[in-house]
């Protein structure tokens, strides 16, 4: 419904909306006819906010605290053959504290700017409170670093807790005042350094309990890993190009317009696959590697031709940065496998 209403004119699209509105009356309607037209608003607007509730929380991207712990994980399991379960459950929690400090603090601080101001799946403006937002960001964040820092302690990696540690200052220079690198348009190389190198290397050291992470296997694990976490964010600016003017964010899509960013896309897709095929000849990665990694080609090429049909289309583009969610989480998996089968 939603592709057709993008694709009419202001006078159909109406109509199309008047529709949707008697099909949903008719079908609350017929689960209980005493129900006034009231209480079908009431329950219209009921379903409206959940949906922006499930915006809000983002759960599909949280997948970027679960990747860089499996393909690190997955990278020490084949190079020294350890893991433990119950590290990997502890590291889990903690990323995932500290993906909910980033997402939170990030409506707050965009709040600030005004950046958010007509964003209805903010917290802030989901819970009309800047304060309680921003207490419970950094609680999350307290409690995760707290986390990763004892495991680390109990692996006895002083190494992985540096890691995480500038993996954690670069989500904090991206977003939190005074730096707010992100206004600059440094979010992606910020984002490809913390998942990527930082993220995914430390959870090698502590899955594997070894202090080396100059071995080419992991560097070029966690270059992917950052690869693909970079383009999720990339993706997620284009339906906000007008908004990031307005405040003077100077996202990339910003300076080089969407038409140009539907390009950039296709490149970086390409340039994903052919430096993963280029790693499997060289034998730096296993060939079960390139052979997983393969299986994701048509997700990818979804990912290249939808972004190039609807850059200009706020209302479809904005589904984007979830298909390179699905394209990142389906790649470290295939990543991560192929790593395990080698083993």
């Amino acid at each position: 419904m939603a592709a057709a209403f993008c694709n009419l004119s202001p006078g159909s699209g109406f109509k199309i909306l008047n529709e949707s509105h008697l099909t949903r009356r008719i079908f609350i309607r017929q689960a209980d006819p005493s129900k006034t037209d009231n209480e079908e608003d009431k329950e219209e607007e009921d379903i409206s906010k959940v949906t922006l509730i499930w915006r809000a929380i983002k759960l599909p991207i949280y997948s970027v605290a679960l990747v860089p712990l499996t393909v690190g994980s997955a990278a020490a399991l084949l190079q020294t053959g350890m893991f433990s379960a119950g590290r990997f459950f502890l590291l889990l929690v903690s990323s995932v504290f500290i993906i909910a400090w980033l997402n939170l603090s990030n409506d707050v601080y965009d709040f600030d700017t005004g950046a958010d101001k007509n964003k209805k799946e903010s917290v802030v403006n989901l819970l009309g409170s800047r304060t309680g937002t921003l207490v419970a960001a950094y609680s999350l964040l307290a409690l995760g670093s707290t986390l990763l820092t004892w495991t680390s302690i109990q692996a006895g990696s002083k190494r992985a807790i540096l890691l995480l540690a500038c993996a954690i200052t670069c989500g904090y220079i991206y977003q939190c005042p005074p730096f707010r690198l992100s206004y600059q348009g440094l979010g992606e190389p910020l984002c490809f350094a913390a998942f990527g190198p930082f993220a995914t290397s430390a959870f090698y050291l502590l899955q594997g309990t070894t202090s080396d992470i100059s071995h080419p296997l992991i560097l070029s694990s966690s270059v992917l890993v950052g690869f693909t976490t970079s383009l999720i964010l990339f993706c997620s600016h284009f339906h906000q190009v007008e908004g990031d003017k307005a405040v003077g964010k100077k996202s990339p899509l910003v300076r080089i317009g969407t038409e140009t960013g539907a390009k950039v896309v296709k490149l970086a897709i390409v340039a994903l696959y052919v430096l993963t095929f280029a790693l499997g000849l060289s034998r730096v990665l296993p060939f079960t590697c390139i052979l997983l990694c393969a299986l994701t080609l048509p997700l990818a090429k979804l990912v290249v031709s939808y972004v190039q049909e609807n850059h200009k289309d706020n209302q479809k583009i904005f589904m984007a940065k979830y298909y390179c969610v699905r394209l990142h989480t389906l790649f470290g998996a295939a990543l991560a496998a192929g790593l395990v089968l080698a083993r």
